[in-house]
C-alpha cells in the first residue's frame, strides 16, 4: 500500500496541513525544525509527491500536452523526439494524445482531457480541428501552437512554407526538363494542400506552362493514395514527373509504376515531401524536399511560451536533396 501524506503527517508529529505547507515550499508557514522533521519523514517511508493531485490544487503545471493525428505518415514521431527532447531540458513533462484522423468526436474528448488538468500549453502535431473543437480550444484559454499545420493563417503555428514546397519541388522538375507534371495525394481542400497547390499552380504561370487539372490527384498523403495516383496517371494521363505528398505516397507511386512496367526516373520522375529516412532504404532512393521536423519540434516548444508581440508563423527551412528518383 502506498505511503499517504498523512502518514508522513503521523511520523512527524505535524499535521497534515504542515506537510501540505512544506511539499509546496512555503517556508514563512513553518519553523526549520519543522521542515527537517518532516523531510526525515518523507525519507524514511519513501513518500513520493502525486504531481497530479498537486497541480490540482495549486493550478501550476509542468505538464505540456502533444496532440497528435492518427498518423498516414512517418514524419511525427521526429518531431515529438525533438520536443520530448527540449522539454525535459526545462523540467517539463510530456502528454501524448491521439486524436484520430479529422474525428470531432476523439478530438473534443481529447481536449477536454487536457483542459480537465492544468497544462502549461497544448501541441497540436498534424491536427486540422473540426467544429465544436475549435471552440473548445479558443475558449480554453490555454496557449497552444500548430505544428506541421495550420488551421488558418490567424492561428499560431510552425511549419515549413507549403506554398514555396509546392513552387521548388515544381521548378525544381521543370528545369529537369518537365513540362507535364503531377502532384499526387495531398489534401486540396485543407489548408497544407491549398498551399501547395497554389505554389505548384503559380510555379507553372511562372514557367508558361498551361495548368491540367487532371495532373492533380487528390489523397491523403498515404501510400495507398500514392498506388490510387499511379494507377490514374498511368491510365488517364501522360505525365513524366510526379510529386508525392509524402514519402510514403511516392513509395506508393515508384512501386505501383514498376509493377505497370514505368521506369523511374528514366520515364517518370519522382519526387517526395518529407525527407524522411525512408527515402534512402527503397530503390530507387527518392529526391525529396527535406523538412526540419526536428527544428520544428524544438521551434514549437519555444513559441509555447513566447511572449504576445512575437511572430506567431514561423516558417522552418527545408531544401531539395537529389538522389536516383528523378
Amino acid at each position: 500500500m502506498s505511503v499517504t501524506i498523512k502518514d508522513v503527517a503521523k511520523n512527524a508529529n505535524v499535521s497534515i496541513a504542515t506537510v501540505s505547507r512544506v511539499l509546496a515550499g512555503k517556508k514563512e508557514a513553518y519553523s526549520l525544525a519543522t521542515e527537517k522533521r518532516v523531510h526525515k519523514a518523507i525519507q524514511e517511508l519513501g513518500y513520493k509527491k502525486n504531481k497530479a493531485a498537486v497541480e490540482l490544487v495549486t493550478m501550476k503545471s509542468n505538464v505540456i500536452a502533444i496532440l497528435v493525428s492518427t498518423p498516414k505518415t512517418n514524419f511525427a514521431m521526429k518531431i515529438i523526439e525533438s520536443i520530448q527532447k527540449n522539454a525535459y531540458k526545462k523540467d517539463l513533462s510530456v502528454i501524448i494524445l491521439f486524436v484520430g484522423d479529422n474525428d470531432e468526436e476523439t478530438q473534443i474528448k481529447a481536449l477536454n482531457t487536457v483542459i480537465e488538468r492544468p497544462v502549461k500549453g497544448i501541441l497540436l502535431i498534424s491536427v486540422e480541428l473540426c467544429g465544436d473543437a475549435i471552440n473548445l480550444l479558443k475558449n480554453s484559454g490555454i496557449s497552444n501552437v500548430f505544428v506541421s499545420t495550420a488551421m488558418s493563417k490567424e492561428s499560431k503555428f510552425v511549419s515549413s512554407d507549403d506554398f514555396k514546397i509546392g513552387y521548388e519541388a515544381t521548378k525544381f522538375l521543370i528545369h529537369k526538363g518537365h513540362k507535364k507534371i503531377g502532384l499526387s495525394s495531398l489534401e486540396v481542400d485543407k489548408f497544407i494542400g491549398q498551399q501547395r497547390v497554389a505554389g505548384y499552380l503559380s510555379a507553372l504561370k511562372d514557367h508558361h506552362i498551361p495548368q491540367n487539372d487532371d495532373w492533380i490527384f487528390d489523397g491523403d498523403y498515404s501510400y495507398e493514395s500514392g498506388v490510387a495516383s499511379m494507377q490514374y496517371y498511368a491510365s488517364q494521363t501522360d505525365i513524366t514527373a510526379v510529386i508525392g505528398a509524402s514519402d510514403l505516397a511516392a513509395i506508393g507511386i515508384i512501386n505501383t509504376a514498376q509493377k505497370l512496367d514505368i521506369n523511374v526516373p528514366d520515364q517518370l520522375a519522382v519526387i517526395s515531401i518529407d525527407g524522411t529516412y525512408l527515402v534512402d532504404i527503397v530503390s530507387p532512393r527518392i529526391t525529396s524536399v527535406t523538412q526540419s521536423f526536428y527544428n520544428m519540434g524544438e521551434t514549437a516548444l519555444k513559441m509555447l511560451f513566447s511572449k504576445g508581440n512575437e511572430s506567431s508563423h514561423i516558417y522552418t527551412s527545408f531544401q531539395i536533396d537529389e538522389r536516383e528518383s528523378s
